[in-house]
């Protein structure tokens, strides 16, 4: 088992672990100076800001690692890169990931290496001047701490064979490890990737080079990983893009399975491995490696007659004449559900027994899909349609199932108990890990959501489960989370516990839940990490070692965690207080709505939200990655994105013509009285109504960089207005669900829900919209397309309680109370403060054109105690509201006790 010293770890202000799990690490390069026209203009025409947009459409579009390049000819390229850097770091989105500080100037990259912030990459450095410069250029990046890349490059220039790639990998390596004592796993060799299919000998073995000596750099070069540009691979195939694509495919797949770690591919030129036709792949992996004389002629031949039309789809039934296990297989595979009944009926009659049918053919056929979804050839919308004819298969054969005997099981399968806690209502993330799980031969025993402690622990005994999976989405959640683990222990239970969910973290798991429970406790970051961490922790051979280990894994978190916690660097809140955002409010001044109080707007008109869906978190939920509808030219989830874009829009279509919800909106704009770090909210005669209370900054800030407060957008001294506002899209959903659980139809499920939550953020936007330019007016000539409104170019924002900015939940009781929400909407808070139904947005309206988003951060004890006093609540009940965001230990274990 490897321990988590051997893997690779960057970081932004968030870290990145290279595990095994992660097949590829996603470069952003379009803030490459020279690798992007759009970028290179902004940097050149001074617009910095605009270009930190570049920046944030990679990460939001799934990059893991941000390429920042500034080498050109009329440019200070170490000045601009300074800049950047600085500008990259006042953005927590963008900052959250590693930066790779990429130059062919040294000045260059150690200008950068003095402005990231936690763990970059140096791209790069090589022998190619000699070992001496090398050694220098090393050891100042390893007092920076930075990941370095290395070139296959000496003084003799690049390595273009098998014995020369190795030659100086080994080299370099020998030199980093042994003689500047570099970090093996912050070692990354691009061993160089040169075209095949050329026509010359030389050529020939270019990819199979690359191939083998990568998996020898891998063998033979502990901890060290493997770079590369694949599009390199098709040069000589130019203006032949389905050979190209299908040359890119076939290379990456390989040289991942050969080591390959992280790269940069052309997301438009590269095909779906598995939907390469047979012939040409056939004769791109002759060339690639070199396994025929004439590959080369071959390929050239068939290039020929590869127009570049399209790729069609066949509809082909050949599979119908396949055995019955094989046609169950397939229909798994491909989650065809029009002949599963009869093939499963058949498969009945062969067996004579349909718990066989169940462990059999329909099991084996669900482990493939289970494989092929761990290898990076299924992606999540395709594994829940398998789910749905697994389930359409077991459910016709249950009237035929016998009833089991006293104390026999019905079924060898093990068993997961899944459940969403007390006080939260959100479980589509809880459901998509059990449908993942299911698929990998788990009988997934779901108790829903809401579901408290004590409901937990009884069904997981009556049960028998082998493991216990809690999930949650607000914060309020994490707290019950350590209830429900200090009650098992109480209760002696010893069944590992999964954690999961939006607001869940490794760092609180280890600090909060896993003291309390002896058991195994493992975070699972997401549906696809479930699977190998559940076989681990129940299987007989593992599970004790994977404990132990977990357990020292978790204890070392908390040990770092509390070095930094005391480490951290804050200023007392009265400072912070001291250093708010600096506006001139000479300049500003509030601009009076043209309707105050609570206006009320039911039954939204579907059609009209539609326009306004933001899709790119539609398709995060499902686990693909990327920013639509780029997306759609993935390489790798592309197809699988249009497929699930296409089927949603068909449900679209459906449930608006149907009327299967009821989407209702209800908001205020209301006087409010600024008073230190709160607002007081007025009614027409100058009465109190309520109170909000604001949290700010205390991270230690450099010069000039304000301690943000929301209430610094209201005028300390004037009236100045606020408005709330609460939308769902959710009303009428449970009757539609319980039709699609009926059927055992996961993907409908899901899908549903999905969209449901895209229209409850529609909803929020064209509130927001229609507050801005008519009920309170102040941006009345505002005229925006839905990508604009995507990217927030409007005056204003609309911050949420239990996001960043202000991330304690119990605010939204007073957005509740000042809105009448449940009368006026439909809208009920649980006592965990999650909406319910779920697809709904509360929050707060800000009209100052100074206004932006950001992150609380840490914050100190003082500022809690001044909260619980303003709040009126017991310091301890603010330590348990305000945890995710302490930066200190609380002076009584709380963790277990309600809030």
């Amino acid at each position: 088992m490897i321990d988590n010293k051997h893997y690779m770890k960057l970081s932004g202000l968030e870290p990145l672990v290279v595990t095994p799990e992660i097949n590829f690490v996603n470069i952003g390069e379009r803030t490459n100076i020279t690798g992007s026209k759009k970028f290179a203009r902004l940097i050149l025409n001074g617009q910095y800001d605009d270009a930190l947009d570049v920046a944030l459409d990679q990460v939001r579009g799934g990059a893991q690692v941000l390429d920042v390049c500034m080498d050109e000819g009329m440019l200070d390229g170490e000045a601009a890169m300074v800049k950047f850097l600085n500008l990259l770091a006042s953005e927590p989105e963008i900052s959250r990931i590693p930066i790779m500080i990429d130059s062919s100037k040294w000045a260059i990259i150690l200008a950068g290496l003095k402005c990231i912030q936690g763990k970059g990459i140096v791209n790069s450095i090589s022998l190619k001047n000699g070992k001496e410069e090398f050694v220098n250029q090393a050891k100042t990046i390893k007092k920076f701490g930075a990941a370095v890349v290395v070139m296959a490059f000496d003084e003799d220039g690049q390595a273009d064979t098998y014995d020369r790639r190795i030659e100086i990998c080994e080299r370099s390596y020998r030199v980093l490890v042994d003689e500047v004592k570099f970090n093996p796993q912050d070692i990354i060799f691009d061993p160089n990737i040169f075209p095949v299919a050329t026509g010359m000998d030389e050529h020939k073995k270019n990819a199979l080079d690359f191939f083998l000596a990568t998996q020898w750099i891998k063998e033979n070069l502990p901890g060290a990983k493997v770079s590369g540009g694949v599009s390199n691979v098709s040069f000589s195939f130019r203006g032949n893009n389905p050979v190209r694509e299908a040359m890119h495919a076939a290379f990456l797949y390989h040289a991942i399975h050969h080591g390959m770690d992280m790269g940069i591919v052309n997301p438009t030129m590269l095909e779906v491995y598995d939907d390469i036709p047979k012939d040409l792949l056939e004769k791109v992996e002759d060339v690639l490696f070199d396994r025929r004389e004439d590959a080369t002629e071959r390929l050239l031949d068939f290039a020929e007659t590869v127009k570049a039309s399209g790729k069609k789809e066949a509809v082909n039934e050949a599979w119908r004449s396949d055995p019955v296990s094989k046609r169950i297989e397939h229909a798994l595979v491909k989650g065809i559900l029009d002949y599963i009944v009869e093939d499963t009926e058949e498969a009945r009659l062969e067996l004579s027994n349909p718990l066989k049918v169940i462990e059999g053919p329909l099991m084996d056929g669900m482990n493939v899909v289970g494989d092929l979804f761990g290898e990076g050839k299924m992606f999540l919308p395709q594994v829940v349609k398998s789910a749905r004819v697994m389930k359409k298969a077991v459910a016709y054969l249950e009237p035929f199932m016998p009833l089991p005997e006293e104390g026999q099981e019905k079924s060898s399968l093990k068993k997961i108990l899944m459940a969403t806690v007390k006080g939260d209502v959100h479980d589509i993330g809880k459901n998509i890990v059990g449908v993942v799980l299911a698929c990998n031969s788990y009988q997934i025993i779901d108790l829903g959501v809401m579901v408290d402690a004590q409901k937990i622990i009884d069904e997981a005994i009556k049960n028998k489960v082998d493991i216990i999976g809690l999930s949650g989405l607000i914060t309020p959640s994490l707290d019950e989370m350590v209830n429900v683990a200090s009650e098992m222990e109480r209760q002696g239970l010893k069944i590992p516990l999964l954690i999961g969910g939006a607001t869940t973290s490794r760092i609180h798991t280890a600090v909060k839940i896993d003291p309390v429970y002896s058991g195994t406790v493992v975070h699972v970051m997401d549906a696809s990490k479930s699977v190998p961490v559940a076989g681990e922790a129940i299987s007989e051979e593992t599970k004790e070692a994977y404990r132990l280990q977990i357990k020292e894994t978790y204890a070392k978190l908390r040990e770092d965690h509390e070095a930094k916690q005391s480490a951290k660097q804050l200023v007392t809140y009265q400072e912070a207080k001291a250093n708010p955002v600096a506006i001139d409010w000479d300049v500003v001044d509030p601009v009076v709505p043209n309707t105050t109080g609570t206006t009320v707007l039911k039954d939204l008109d579907l059609h009209i939200l539609r326009k306004y869906i933001d899709w790119t978190p539609f398709f995060s939920t499902w686990m693909l990655s990327g920013k639509y509808p780029k997306i759609f030219d993935d390489p790798i989830v592309g197809v699988e994105a249009k497929k699930l874009f296409d089927d949603a829009n068909k449900m679209l279509d459906q449930l608006i013509e149907e009327k299967w919800l009821l989407a209702n909106a209800v908001f205020g704009i209301y006087p409010v009285q600024r008073t230190e770090d709160d607002a007081i909210v007025l009614d027409e005669n100058a009465n109190e109504i309520g109170k909000f209370h604001f949290l700010r900054q205390q991270g230690k800030k450099g010069k000039g960089v304000p301690n943000r407060s929301l209430v610094d957008y209201l005028h300390p001294n004037k009236k100045d207005y606020l408005g709330c506002f609460a939308v769902t899209s959710g009303i009428g959903m449970e009757s539609k669900l319980a039709e699609f659980q009926k059927e055992g139809d996961d993907y409908n499920d899901i899908l549903f829900k999905a969209l449901a939550d895209r229209l409850a953020e529609a909803a929020a936007e064209y509130v927001h919209e229609l507050v801005r330019k008519e009920y309170w007016g102040y941006s009345s000539e505002e005229s925006l397309a839905n990508d604009s409104l995507i990217r927030e170019e409007y005056v204003g924002i609309r911050p949420a309680p239990g996001y960043p900015a202000c991330p304690e939940h119990s605010e939204k009781e007073t957005i509740s109370r000042l809105l009448d929400m449940e009368k006026n909407s439909g809208i009920t808070l649980t006592t965990s403060y999650a909406m319910y139904p779920t697809s709904s947005v509360s929050g707060f309206f800000f009209a100052n054109p100074e206004s932006k988003y950001f992150g609380l951060g840490k914050i100190a004890e003082d500022q809690v105690a001044s909260y619980a006093e303003r709040k009126g609540i017991s310091l301890a009940d603010a330590e348990r509201l305000l945890s995710p965001n302490l930066a200190y230990q609380p002076h009584k274990k709380l963790a277990s006790q309600p809030i």
